[in-house]
C-alpha cells in the first residue's frame, strides 16, 4: 500500500507538522505521565483507525518500558484489571473527546469531573492537548492512508 500523499514530502504539510509537534513537545514536558499520554494517543488512534499512529505508538510505548499486557489491553481497558483509576479516567475523557461525533454533549460532565480527580488543571489541559493533537494526526493518516507497519522508535527524534 502506498500513501496518496507523501506528507514529509509536501514543503506544506511538513510546516503543519513542525507547528504540531511543536505543540505536542509542551504536553510531553507536563507533569501528565508519559505512560499516560501513550495510552491516551494509543486508544485514540484505535478508535480512529489510524493503523500508522497505532503502530507508532504501541512500538513507543514498548521502548519506554510499557507491558506487553497493558498495551493488548488499551482497546479493552474497561474490563482490564491493569490500569489504574486515573488511567481509566484519562481513557474516558479520551474516548469521550475522540467520539465528539457520536454524542450530542460531546464530553460528559461525570467524564471530566471524574478525570480532574485524578489530574490537576495543568495536566487535564495537557491530558486534552494530547487527545486534540492524536486526533489530528489520526486524520492526517487516515486520509492519506499512510502505511502503518514501518515506524522504529525515536523515527522522527
Amino acid at each position: 500500500m502506498e500513501a496518496r500523499l507523501d506528507l514529509l514530502g509536501s514543503p506544506l504539510v511538513t510546516k503543519s507538522l513542525r507547528h504540531l509537534v511543536s505543540a505536542g513537545r509542551v504536553a510531553a514536558d507536563s507533569a501528565l505521565p508519559a505512560a499516560t499520554q501513550e495510552l491516551v494517543r494509543l486508544r485514540a488512534s484505535q478508535i480512529n483507525g489510524c493503523g500508522f499512529c497505532t503502530d507508532m505508538h504501541t512500538k513507543d510505548a514498548a521502548h519506554a518500558g510499557e507491558t506487553s499486557v497493558r498495551l493488548n489491553l488499551v482497546a479493552a481497558w474497561r474490563e482490564a484489571t491493569v490500569f489504574t483509576d486515573a488511567e481509566r479516567a484519562a481513557l474516558e475523557l479520551t474516548e469521550q473527546g475522540t467520539r465528539i461525533a457520536d454524542a450530542a454533549g460531546g464530553v460528559t460532565d461525570e467524564a471530566w469531573a471524574n478525570a480532574a480527580k485524578y489530574y490537576d488543571e495543568e495536566q487535564l489541559a495537557a491530558l486534552v492537548s494530547v487527545i486534540a493533537l492524536i486526533n489530528a494526526f489520526n486524520r492526517l493518516n487516515v486520509i492519506v492512508r499512510q502505511p502503518a507497519g514501518d515506524y522504529q522508535p525515536g523515527q522522527f527524534g
